[in-house]
């Protein structure tokens, strides 16, 4: 399960702008009473990463994932993270977990673990321990908090789900709604076919993103984990 490609630097474009136009951080978590092991990030070489964004701790993100700007992964707190293929984080999302409490995959223990062609989209939040599996929609704004969310589910722009629910596969949760008790849960519906055809156009789009910023925004990894161009480097022109 976490055997994943290590990131390797192999762009074969550079970027134009100013030093560091789009820097990002990738690193390790710092060493705590609850968490003495500082750990790097097992990140794909086809990964993208976008300007202002950070990738902190035990993470590992596998083939063809998408990140855009502004997003968060901090597994410094709860940790490990898994993120699977072809899934996509939109602009501000947001990653993090607990001290306690874990998910269980294939025997493995995560505070968070996200399937494979999973779309977080704009400014959602995804706190440990959760599991999103394979093919979810998480809506803008919206939140997923100790919550095991099936295949296939909807949940919809500035919906909440917390409170240990553990959602069906092809749940559909309505915008602004509150999912805290597994009763509400259980009473959801399944996903109607405008909102599955919506999650699988968003998820088509974005499975081009990953490659295509890479060409366009192709920059070297310095040491300091920040993006640069080497050209820059030598003849900068801010």
């Amino acid at each position: 399960m976490r055997k994943s490609k290590p990131m390797e630097v192999s762009y074969s474009s550079k970027p134009t702008g100013p030093l560091n136009l789009y820097v990002h951080f990738i690193g390790k978590n710092p060493s705590t009473s609850f968490n003495l092991k500082s750990n790097l990030p097992t990140i794909d070489a086809s990964t993208f990463i976008g300007p202002f964004s950070s990738v902190i701790g035990d993470v590992t993100i596998c083939k063809n994932v998408f990140l855009a700007c502004n997003v968060t992964i901090r597994a410094d707190e709860g940790t490990p993270f898994f993120i699977g293929d072809n899934t996509n984080l939109q602009d501000g999302v947001i990653l993090h977990g607990l001290k306690e409490g874990r998910v269980l995959v294939e025997d493995i223990q995560y505070s968070i673990f996200i399937g494979k062609n999973v779309t977080c989209a704009h400014g959602s939040i995804i706190h440990g321990p959760c599991k999103l599996d394979n093919n979810v929609f998480v809506g803008f704004n919206a939140i997923v908090f100790n919550a095991v969310i099936g295949k296939g589910s909807y949940i919809s722009n500035g919906a909440i789900v917390t409170g240990g629910v553990k959602l069906a596969s092809n749940r559909f949760v309505p915008s602004g709604i509150l999912v805290d008790t597994q009763e509400k849960a259980d009473k959801l519906g399944s996903v109607p076919t405008t909102q599955a055809e919506f999650a699988e156009q968003v998820q088509l789009i974005n499975k081009e993103f990953s490659g295509a910023y890479s060409l366009m925004f192709g920059a070297l990894r310095c040491s300091c984990g920040l993006a640069c161009d080497p050209e820059n480097l030598k003849n900068p022109h801010w």
